[in-house]
């Protein structure tokens, strides 16, 4: 390949790695959520739940990266599964808020030994594992300055 076409082989991109280590990493924590009945993205809304226990929904689409057409079927799942109410806020009737209930909660006692089992997949060292977490981040905060 002439050198001026270097730029485009797949082995110098470094969006090609970024996409099939998320694919791969999402496929291997399915065995652990499947046990719970959830995807990685019902996980990962759940997750910020535990954190917050209510939230607006545009505030989790934010924090998730998700807009609200893939949002809104994701919590509606959760909801009929019985771990988030979702409702209208009474200060501001345009807010959606999303709460954890009980049944949420419970589940957070359950899921809590997934991070260990998938860290425990993982072949990096914890300090590798925390490199690479900042450099993601960095990453994605510069994504979205624009």
């Amino acid at each position: 390949m002439a050198q001026e076409f270097e730029e485009l082989k797949l082995c110098n991109q470094l969006c090609f790695p970024l996409y099939a280590c998320a694919k791969e990493v999402v496929r291997m924590y399915k065995p652990y959520l499947d046990e719970f009945d959830l995807t990685y993205t019902q996980y990962i809304a759940m997750l910020v739940l535990w954190e917050q226990e209510e939230i607006s929904v545009k505030q989790l689409g934010e924090l998730l990266y998700l807009d609200s057409g893939t949002l809104t079927p994701v919590l509606k799942k959760l909801e009929q599964k019985g771990y988030l109410h979702r409702e209208r806020s009474k200060e501001d009737e345009r807010v959606l808020l999303v709460t954890l209930t009980e049944v949420g909660e419970e589940l957070k006692q359950k899921a809590v030994k997934i991070p260990r089992q998938m860290g425990a997949c993982m072949k990096l060292e914890p300090e590798e594992a925390l490199t690479l977490h900042r450099i993601l981040h960095k990453l994605l905060d510069g994504c979205t300055d624009s």
